[in-house]
């Protein structure tokens, strides 16, 4: 009897590291569709930080039937997320290095449609407007894609937030809630974020410097339509303007780089 031969052909797929202000992810070109296997046990793998690649979450590209292209987001954890605003922002930048869009466009986010500008490394995406803010023992609750919850304190820098951020986030059900620790000094702003589905402390939060500058707005300890949030990994910037109780035309915009390139087998 004769020995039958198997031939086995390994595949790999690009993926691309990047971070935007300390917040890293783990990008793929899925505009062709080949990354097909989406468990979360897998995603939770990649974005492993001691087993893996090492990331706060996973993007993929892939075709939008109503925009540049759909931004499909998952958190470290393995899970579908909400909006991440510097997940789209790094999105953008690699949309644009592949040749998928040009200096300005729109994309689809897990929110709906966001215009995005570019100037280099420095990506500027539109975020949906705010129109409703609950004002709440634990502090301002808002939307800006991602739940948040806005804690104002007259200090941050040493605060553990990682236990009061997991005990805040508990309470809001079993989605829970982002936490963003927000401070005034010397006429800046610095915050600090814990992030659910990553359920750690992260070095900056697109979303939340979102809301933290809208609830800073809303409090009127800024009457700026632009402010700049200081967080562990960097500055990011948010425009908006208010319109009674609704605020519009918001932007979020900061730096973004690349980190490496790399093949998943």
């Amino acid at each position: 009897m004769g020995i039958g031969f198997l031939t086995f052909v390994m595949m790999s797929l690009d993926f691309y590291k990047y971070h935007a202000v300390g917040n890293d992810f783990v990008l793929i070109d899925n505009t062709s569709g080949h990354f097909s296997n989406q468990s979360s046990s897998y995603i939770q793998e990649l974005c492993h930080r001691h087993f893996g690649i090492g990331a706060d979450g996973l993007i993929l590209l892939e075709p939008s039937s109503v925009a540049d292209f759909k931004m499909v987001y998952f958190n470290a954890d393995g899970n579908l997320g909400s909006m991440c605003g510097n997940g789209g922002r790094c999105a953008v930048h690699l949309a644009h290095r592949l040749g998928l869009v040009s200096d300005h466009g729109v994309f689809d986010g897990p929110d709906g449609v966001h215009q995005f500008e570019i100037n280099d490394t420095h990506i500027s995406i539109s975020m949906g407007q705010v129109s409703e803010i609950k004002h709440l023992d634990q502090g301002l609750y808002l939307d800006t894609g991602s739940p948040h919850l806005i804690c104002f304190r007259d200090a941050i820098e040493h605060l553990e937030v990682g236990i009061l951020g997991r005990e805040l986030r508990d309470q809001f059900g079993p989605a829970g809630v982002n936490v963003n620790y927000v401070c005034q000094k010397d006429g800046q702003f610095s915050m600090r974020t814990y992030e659910r589905g990553v359920e750690a402390e992260t070095l900056s939060c697109g979303t939340g410097a979102t809301a933290a500058a809208i609830a800073i707005m809303e409090s009127e300890k800024s009457l700026k339509e632009s402010i700049d949030l200081n967080t562990l990994g960097g500055t990011l910037t948010v425009s908006a303007q208010r319109d009674g109780s609704v605020y519009r035309n918001v932007w979020l915009s900061g730096p973004v780089v690349f980190v490496y390139k790399g093949k998943l087998q």
